[in-house]
This record gives C-alpha cells, structure tokens and sequence, in this order.
C-alpha cells in the first residue's frame, strides 16, 4: 500500500488531513494513546472505541523482550493478538535502549544492550528493528534512531546525528513495499544547524511520515517550543508530521499551530493513576479535600462515561480507598479529554478560528508553559 497523506484546511501553519493507514483512516491532529506493552493501562480495547481513538501505541523493545515478537506473529500479529481493530504505531524501542545508559553500547552496527528485565544480551539494529515492527504488524513504523540527551555537546550531538540518518537509510532499504508505513526521525539535539541538517538528510529518503524525536528530554519549555518552530517548517509539507514523547495540552496546542499532525504521551494516563485529572476548567487534583462532598461531575462539558455516571466525590473516595475501578475511571476521561482537545482543534483549523483555540488552552494550563 502506498502511504496516503492528504492535507485538508490550514488556518496559518495549522492544518487538518487524513492519514490512511491499513487499519482505517484517521483524522489529523492526532493525540495517539500510549500502549507500550500492547495495552493502554487500564483501559480495555472497546474503552477506546467509545471514546474514538482511532490509533495507539505499542514499544518494540518491551513487546520484544516479552512476550516476544514472533509469538505476537504467530497469532497474526498485534492486532489480532491484543483484539484491537484500528490502527497501531510501534516506536522501534530506540528511546528506551538509549536511556539503560551503563546497560547498552552502540556501534555502526547498531545498539548492544542488556534486558531490564533478566540482564541478557540483545542487539539491535537498523534492520531487525523493522523485521521486529513488521512481526507486530505495525501500521505505522519508527526507524531506529539515537535519542541525544539533554546538555550534550556540539561534537556528540553531530555525530548522533549523522549515525541516525545512516541508520534511517538502512532501515529503509530494510523496508520491502506494503501496508507497513515507515516514517523517519529527525534530530540534531538543540542546535539549530543540526536540526536543519537533519531534516535536509531524512526528508530526502523516501519515508511515509516524518517525526521529530529528542524533545522533552529535559529542556525548557522555551527552548522545546523554540526548536519545535524551527524544525517543523522543514518537514515536506504533504507527509505526516509527528512530534513524538510530547504531550501536555499546551504542548499539543502549540505542536498542532507549529505544523504537527500526531502526537503520543503517556501523561493522560500515569497523571490519572495519580489523580491529576484534565478538564475543560483546567486541571484537577482529585485527591484534594474540597472533592469530598462535591456532587457535581468531574467535567461539566464532558461526555465520557465517568463524567456522565459519577460525582468528583465518588472519584475522590476510589482514589483514596485505592480502588482499582479509579485507575480506569480517571484514565478514561483523561483520554478522552486530550482526544476531543484534537478534535476540538481539527473544528477550530477548519473554521480559521485556531489562534483563538490556541490562546483558549493556555488559559486553562499557564503553569505549564515557561514561555
């Protein structure tokens, strides 16, 4: 299958389109909820059909390690083996090898790094971590790239560089024609000649999609907002555009005026766990004292199945008496707080009105922002 990129409005560099993928088309903006092991935690597949999500996220490197990419292949894949239906994004597992740090060494070849969870030996390289994503069945495939930490200088950070486009180039010639869409990844830490170069050499490989990785790795929000602006423009303007591991309603807001199309993160669901819960009159800490007699829904302005069923009072007694019926309770509309937050903007681009949209987010979420 040829990947299918269609762009549909733009308000500034804003935009709305369709990706078409094997399993569906999705509408872009997109925030994709986090799977790492072939599971969104705490919420069951038909939980995200009700909701609309249209795509997740499953970890090559977890789902390597266990239960194992050839056992998923052996029961048709991720999708048949999690009984999911729509369509599944697997990063190549490249982030969590490079942050075992002591646990890993990399070569031309590739990575070489020990399991967190039993010590062995793995390597991987350009080329398993497709074959890997391809056992997945992975709709959407990242290649394998070197994620730069933060505060590493300009010498390391060429050189990263240049061995996650040489890598990119293999993963590409590893990648036969299919239904399997490969993007590449852009880097360059925070120097902007790096960046510009970066996306000069991965955007003239013939890729899907295009992410831009090593953001929110410890920086400020003014210096990722920064880079954001620099380096989106450069992306083609008639692929996909992902900013990948970023995820705060403000990071969104400013990622979909920046240009970005697809977004993941994991603090929908880890900030639920821990009671901080998104709504459309800011942020909620459900473990405050003042919930305790508050009858009111959770969110007035949303539908989910908490909001319509349950009182902030009833959420803030699972959560202290640590009920595991509040970890899906808040998961569930902390998810589908951040998918209408797309679907909102997705309206918004349509009608020219996304500026305002903009400004309306960072209202609700000012201590997010650094800028």
């Amino acid at each position: 299958m040829t990947a299918a990129f269609t762009m549909t409005h733009t308000d500034n560099a804003a935009r709305t389109g369709l990706l078409r993928t094997a399993h569906g088309t999705i509408p872009t903006p997109v925030f994709m909820p986090v799977g790492t092991a072939g599971s969104v935690k705490a919420i069951a597949p038909d939980d995200l059909l009700k909701i609309g999500a249209p795509i997740i996220l499953g970890n090559a490197y977890h789902l390597y390690l266990r239960p194992g990419d050839e056992l998923i292949a052996r029961r048709g894949g991720l999708h048949a083996f999690a009984s999911w239906g729509g369509a599944l994004l697997t990063d190549s597992g490249g982030y969590q090898v490079f942050s075992l740090s002591g646990l890993r060494k990399i070569t031309e070849e590739g990575v070489v790094f020990r399991s967190h969870l039993d010590g062995s030996c793995h390597l991987f390289t350009p080329e398993n971590t497709v074959a890997i994503q391809r056992n997945l069945n992975a709709d959407i495939m990242m290649v394998l790239d070197e994620c730069v930490p933060y505060g590493a200088d300009y010498d390391y950070t060429e050189r990263s560089t240049a061995l996650t486009t040489r890598w990119a180039r293999r993963a590409r010639a590893a990648c036969p024609a299919g239904g399997n869409l490969l993007f590449g990844i852009v880097h360059g830490g925070f120097f902007t000649d790096l960046r510009s170069r970066s996306a000069e050499e991965i955007c003239a490989q013939d890729f899907d999609g295009f992410a831009i990785g090593g953001l929110s790795v410890g920086e400020s929000k003014a210096e990722m907002h920064s880079m954001l602006c620099h380096t989106a423009p450069l992306l083609p303007q008639e692929k996909p555009r992902y900013l990948m591991g970023v995820g705060t309603p403000l990071d969104i807001a400013r990622g979909i005026g920046a240009g970005i199309d697809m977004f993941d993160c994991v603090l929908p669901t880890r900030n639920a766990r821990n009671g901080t819960l998104y709504t459309s009159l800011g942020k909620i800490n459900i473990k405050r004292k003042e919930f305790a007699e508050d009858d009111s829904p959770l969110d007035p302005a949303c539908d989910c199945y908490t909001c319509r069923t349950f009182s902030r009072a009833y959420l803030r007694h699972l959560y202290r008496s640590r009920e595991l019926s509040a970890f899906r309770l808040n998961s569930l509309h902390n998810l589908t707080y951040f998918l209408q937050l797309t679907r909102d903007a997705q309206k918004a681009i349509q009608e020219k009105r996304f500026a305002a949209y903009q400004a309306h987010i960072e209202s609700l979420y000012p201590e997010e922002s650094a800028l």
